[in-house]
């Protein structure tokens, strides 16, 4: 009796797991949907007469408003410009510094390791003032660089407390052979230990890429030049000049959303894989 209660007991089991998932799933969709038929949507069907519902007139002209008047095109390829420069230093500079304090043996490796990781410890929020005198001494605002450089220094601390956790992983003997066929230390790094990291790259590239892309403090404080403004800003400029007009407001939350959610439908196997891996070797 007991064996015959357990396998009816099980069906109905799956079939509130699915229940409870389909409901968890169109919670989570819900906020995709209202975003994107709200970009398309005139001001009287926002604010009360169909606020759920699809748009009784697919206002497509939201979108040609918002790249012309709000300038999305442009803050759009800025956000792109800075978010993929700041990627790059970033990762190239967190696994040159964990290869030096990991595989290098010297003196104040683990000193110097300690000091990244204090970067940990400091909200970014703490550093804007220290940061902005910095940049206005140094004559570096409104460039495309007065993101660039801020935004990978502090990516940098995770990014090699992710790269120790995979390159621990790597076996010393392949750095030896290395140095028995005649490669330095550059020669090692490039050619034996940067190809096994392609998990870490992953990793780092999607944290660094949401904190660059999302970012929004130093960019609407650093840059006041329209020419160098990225999509978080402008949107808020947008906001700020077509208050009347919400639909363009939506279509620039769309184009400033959207590009986040299409690359982690095609890269979702391989950032899941490389942080299930980041922590299992950690």
């Amino acid at each position: 009796m007991e064996s015959i209660t357990q396998k009816e007991s099980k069906p109905a089991a799956k079939v509130g797991i699915y229940i409870f998932l389909s409901i968890w799933a169109l919670i989570n969709i819900f906020p995709i949907y209202f975003m994107f038929t709200f970009s398309l949507k005139s001001n009287d069907e926002i604010f009360g007469k169909n606020i759920i519902g699809l748009p009784a007139k697919w206002l497509w002209s939201n979108y040609a408003t918002a790249m012309k008047t709000g300038n999305m095109w442009l803050y759009f390829l800025n956000s792109i410009i800075v978010t993929v420069a700041a990627i790059a230093i970033s990762l190239m500079a967190a696994m040159m510094a964990t290869y030096a304090m990991t595989r290098i043996k010297w003196k104040f490796s683990k000193i110097t390791n300690a000091f990244f990781m204090l970067g940990l410890t400091i909200p970014i929020q703490a550093s804007i003032v220290p940061v902005y005198v910095i940049l206005s001494r140094a004559h570096w605002l409104n460039k495309y660089s007065t993101l660039i450089i801020p935004y990978a220094a502090f990516a940098l601390s995770m990014a090699i407390l992710i790269c120790t956790g995979f390159m621990a992983e790597i076996p010393s003997a392949l750095d030896e052979a290395a140095r028995i066929d005649g490669c330095g230390y550059f020669g090692t790094f490039f050619r034996i230990v940067l190809p096994l990291m392609k998990p870490a790259v992953s990793t780092v590239g999607v944290y660094s890429y949401l904190q660059c892309w999302n970012e929004f403090m130093f960019a609407n404080v650093f840059i006041s030049d329209k020419a160098h403004k990225t999509l978080p800003v402008g949107i808020k400029a947008l906001s700020g000049q077509h208050t009347t007009e919400w639909g363009p407001i939506g279509a620039a939350l769309v184009i400033a959303t959207f590009p986040t959610l299409i690359a982690y439908l095609f890269l979702s196997r391989k950032i899941q894989a490389s942080f299930i891996a980041g922590a299992v070797k950690g």
